[in-house]
């Protein structure tokens, strides 16, 4: 029987005008941008926390702090990378991963194969990633905000 470990999850950024956009590796907006530390991608954030907790490597604040300016402004891939490069040294590979992004802009449907080949081609596995609103609901509802949550499976390699 697989050692197998599953990991969750979750980030949230408020949205500022002017900017650029990032979910999931890929740009999908001009003109907004989230407030944040690094990149502020919320997809990519969300699996690197799910990763990091399946391989009880603690999360991506004790990883990659807010307060270490070495990380201040750091693209979502370079995170990803190096996450994914202390779960390979604990001996996991990914099996899949499964993405929830909540947004009310911009519309994600579009862009939604391109971050799974980008997220697919980074980590190997199986990617999956969904997209919906917030019904209006919430910061996220109003368009201020947006968030996702990731589940993903690890297999300790034998």
């Amino acid at each position: 029987m697989p050692d197998l470990r599953i990991g969750h999850g979750y980030d949230i950024h408020r949205l500022k005008t002017g900017g650029e956009l990032f979910i999931g590796g890929v740009s999908v907006a001009q003109g907004i941008s989230p407030i944040a530390h690094s990149d502020g991608d919320v997809a990519v954030h969300a699996l690197i926390d799910a990763m990091l907790g399946a391989a009880g490597l603690g999360d991506i604040g004790e990883m990659f702090p807010n307060t270490d300016e070495s990380w201040k402004g750091a693209a979502g891939a370079t995170l990803l990378s190096e996450a994914h490069r202390r779960v390979k040294e604990k001996g996991f590979e990914l099996v899949n991963a499964d993405i929830t992004i909540l947004a009310e802009r911009p519309k994600l449907m579009a862009f939604k194969p391109r971050m799974i080949e980008v997220l697919a081609s980074a980590l190997g596995g199986s990617i999956n990633i969904k997209a919906g609103t917030n019904e209006g609901c919430d910061a996220i509802g109003r368009g201020e905000a947006i968030a996702a949550h990731a589940v993903v499976l690890l297999r300790l390699k034998e």
